[in-house]
C-alpha cells in the first residue's frame, strides 16, 4: 500500500498544476498527502479490523473510512463522498469516481488469489462506489496487484487488464491529449494508470510516467504506484520519506499493515516492515491486538 501513498504524495503538487514531463523532484515542501492516502489507510485498517474470514469487511470499511476520514476533512474529497463520510446513515451513491481504485491497493496485498481479490474489492467498494464502472476500477486494480505480487509478467497482467479496459493508448498518447485535471472517473483514470505501469522501467519511472501525462496526477500515481509496488518493490529511500509527510496515526497504520500482511506475502522485494528502518518506527509499538490479527492471518494463509 505504501506504493499508492508515495504516488499520491508525489502527485499531489501536480494535480491542479500539471507538468507534462518526467524531470522533476519527487519530494518538495509543496507535496502533501491527500484523500487518496487517507482512504488507502482506512481500507488497510478495515482489513485489520475485519474477522479472519472478512465476512464483516463492508461494515469495517464504512467504520474505518468514516472514523479516519473525519480526522482529515480537508484532504480533497469529492463533494458526494464527504457528505457520505459525515452521514449518520451512509449509503452508496452510484459513483464511478476513481476513488474506488485509488484506495483499494491494500486488498491486493491481502487476498489469497485473484478470485478473493475480486470479492474483497467488491466488499470495500460497494459501500460507496456501487456504479458498475466504480466497481470495475477497484476490481481491476486489486487483480493487477495480486498478479504482480505473485510473479505474473507484465504481458500476462496486461492480457488480464484488457478484459476490463481498452489499453491501446500509450503514455505518449495520453500526454499529447492532456487538457488539464480531467475527469475523476475510473473510465478515464484506469487506462492512464495502467499504461504508466506497463511502460515503466522501475517503480520511480512508473510514478514519473503518471505525472508526465497530466490529468488527476495524484490519483493516477496512487493507482499505478500500488501496482508498481507489487511488481518492483519500493526503494528503501522512498519508504523513509513517508515519515516527513504522514502524521503518526497514518504511519502506524502503514506499519501495522506491513506487520500483519505484507511481510507474509512479499519476502523478496523491498516492501513492508522487513525493509523499513528500525529507527523510523522506534516510537511505535505493535500492540497485542495487532499481533493476534497477524497470527490469525498466518493460520488462514496456510489453509
Amino acid at each position: 500500500m505504501i506504493g499508492a501513498i508515495i504516488g499520491d504524495i508525489v502527485g499531489s503538487r501536480f494535480e491542479f498544476n500539471n507538468y507534462l514531463g518526467k524531470h522533476f523532484k519527487l519530494f518538495t515542501a509543496d507535496n502533501v498527502f491527500t484523500d487518496d492516502t487517507v482512504m488507502t489507510c482506512a481500507i488497510a485498517e478495515a482489513l485489520m479490523m475485519a474477522d479472519v474470514d472478512f465476512s464483516d469487511l463492508s461494515e469495517c470499511a464504512v467504520e474505518a473510512m468514516q472514523s479516519i476520514g473525519r480526522k482529515y476533512p480537508n484532504c480533497g474529497y469529492g463533494a458526494k463522498f464527504i457528505k457520505w463520510m459525515f452521514s449518520n446513515n451512509p449509503k452508496p451513491y452510484n459513483s464511478c469516481g476513481n476513488g474506488s481504485a485509488m484506495r483499494v491497493s491494500p486488498v491486493g496485498f491481502v487476498a489469497k488469489d485473484v478470485e478473493e481479490a475480486k470479492q474483497l474489492a467488491a466488499m470495500v467498494t460497494k459501500v460507496t462506489h456501487d456504479h458498475p464502472e466504480g466497481m470495475k476500477g477497484a476490481e481491476a486494480t486489486a487483480v493487477a496487484i495480486v498478479m504482480a505480487r505473485d510473479g505474473s509478467t507484465k504481458e500476462e497482467i496486461k492480457e488480464e487488464m484488457e478484459r476490463y479496459y481498452d489499453l491501446s493508448k500509450t503514455v505518449e498518447d495520453f500526454r499529447n491529449e492532456a487538457d488539464g485535471h480531467g475527469r475523476e472517473i475510473c473510465q478515464v483514470t484506469m487506462p492512464q494508470a495502467l499504461a504508466c505501469f506497463f511502460e515503466g522501467k522501475n517503480f520511480v519511472d512508473v510514478i514519473r510516467n503518471c505525472i508526465s501525462i497530466g490529468g488527476d496526477s495524484d490519483t493516477i500515481a496512487a493507482i499505478a504506484g500500488g501496482i508498481a509496488e507489487a511488481y518492483y518493490g519500493v526503494p528503501r529511500s522512498l519508504q523513509k520519506m513517508l515519515r516527513l509527510y504522514l502524521p503518526d496515526e497514518l504511519m502506524a497504520i502503514c506499519k501495522n499493515f506491513s506487520f500483519v500482511f505484507q511481510t507474509q506475502r512479499l519476502t523478496n522485494k523491498e516492501i513492508g516492515l522487513d525493509y523499513w528502518d528500525d529507527e523510523m518506527y522506534s516510537r511505535f509499538v505493535v500492540s497485542e491486538e495487532v499481533r493476534e490479527v497477524q497470527q490469525n492471518f498466518c493460520v488462514r494463509a496456510q489453509q
